[in-house]
């Protein structure tokens, strides 16, 4: 194993969790792609599988327990949170659990360690902001997403909605693999809905480099971020 470096204070020092997910997988590939990131620390619940000169790996198997890696968050200047799971098929406790108390568990340790970092957040297209309408889940993004910008001053929210996978990804949700195709349809039809895993993780290192004009990104404030 790669003997663990604290981050150089040059560029963008970035966190990612979920890399074994799909979106997290994707924003991973376009950070070890990307000059503008020079250091990338993952925090895994699992090996990813990713081996780069720029990529350290953690393993932490409770992320309610932090206690492990408190000493390796130090000197970064950014995190992309792209951990979480759907609301099907579990309870409204057990999704908030998740989706909030862990995001928040997670976020409060690097807003004491790193209180000026860039912290981008995945939610996603339909997430209540008055955490008073819609569905149970989109409420309870929506709390996330108030508790998260309570916290840092450089908070963004991000609410894709249907995403292109990048080539080389290997993280990809079984439904993912049949509707593939109907991406380039979308996107022509109804280019609100659809953007690439590619945009994402390029507007998040926009976002941590030079800031972005609105705190909650929608799919096209995602495309446009991306552009930038």
């Amino acid at each position: 194993m790669k003997k663990f470096q604290r981050p150089r204070e040059m560029k963008i020092n970035a966190i990612i969790t979920g890399a074994t997910g799909m979106v997290g997988e994707g924003v991973l590939l376009e950070c070890l792609s990307n000059p503008d990131v020079a250091q990338v620390l993952v925090v895994n619940r699992r090996p990813g599988g990713i081996s780069h000169p720029k990529l350290h790996e953690v393993i932490l198997k409770d992320f309610f327990d932090l206690s492990s890696i408190e000493s390796m968050v130090a000197g970064y200047n950014a995190c992309f949170f792209c951990l979480g799971i759907s609301s099907v098929g579990v309870s409204k406790e057990e999704y908030k659990h998740i989706t909030y108390d862990l995001t928040l568990n997670f976020a409060r340790l690097l807003a004491k360690i790193n209180p000026n970092m860039t912290f981008c957040y995945v939610t996603g297209a339909g997430t209540d902001s008055t955490e008073k309408k819609g569905m149970a889940w989109a409420r309870v993004k929506g709390a996330t997403e108030n508790a998260l910008m309570q916290l840092f001053s450089k908070a963004y929210m991000f609410r894709p909605a249907f995403m292109k996978a990048s080539p080389g990804q290997k993280n990809l949700k079984g439904f993912y693999r049949y509707l593939a195709w109907l991406y380039p349809i979308g996107r022509a039809i109804y280019p609100g809905g659809f953007c690439t895993l590619k945009e994402v993780g390029q507007a998040m290192i926009n976002a941590a480099g030079k800031g972005s004009p609105k705190k909650i990104l929608e799919v096209k404030d995602i495309v446009e971020l991306a552009k930038y």
